[in-house]
């Protein structure tokens, strides 16, 4: 019997997944599950799931709907309130490449309001954290849908797909991956 590829069913825990580590352009790294392994143009290319919890940071404001910053510096003041805060919890803040991510042992996370759901076919988050820098209120979601990562294999790890590169695979990857979960 030959062994199938991996991917993630519910029985299966998460010692189960072989785990690959990704760096990215900038040398940071993000330990993730291995779900898919798709050859393309002579090259490996993997679909991840982080190991730890991908975070996201929005800036709260009363009169706005929240705000995503999706570009910080990791050196940036907000991202060390949100160290102190999370350490409160016992999780620790990781600066990694694609996605902060937060290690630790996770309570249920708060529920947006219905209200604050926007239109249907944008992403869903929980509330982690929230805290105060300077004034203004920021918060740390949990995105409910699920937070693939794209690489390329590269000896015992994997380098993150992007630029040019994401562009010319990824609707490749999504068609291999359409024809799989027909073949099921």
């Amino acid at each position: 019997m030959s062994p199938e590829p991996p991917s993630q069913t519910p029985s299966e825990s998460p010692a189960d997944v072989p785990t690959v580590l990704v760096h990215d352009s900038r040398g940071r790294q993000l330990l993730c599950f291995l779900e898919q392994l798709i050859p393309l143009d002579g090259h490996d290319y993997v679909l991840l799931t982080p190991v730890d919890t991908p975070v996201c940071l929005f800036r709260l404001d009363d009169d706005e709907d929240p705000e995503l910053i999706d570009t910080i510096d990791a050196t940036e003041p907000i991202l060390s309130v949100a160290d102190v805060v999370l350490q409160e919890h016992d999780l620790t803040l990781v600066r990694s490449a694609v996605t902060l991510t937060v290690s630790g042992e996770l309570d249920e996370p708060e529920e947006l309001d219905d209200d604050e759901d926007a239109d249907d076919d944008s992403e869903t988050y929980e509330l982690l954290v929230s805290f105060l820098v300077d004034e203004r209120e920021y918060g740390l979601y949990i995105p409910l849908d699920p937070f693939f990562v794209v690489a390329r294999m590269d000896g015992n790890g994997a380098v993150l797909v992007e630029g040019e590169e994401f562009e010319r695979v990824q609707p490749r990857i999504e068609a291999e991956l359409e024809e799989r979960e027909g073949d099921d």
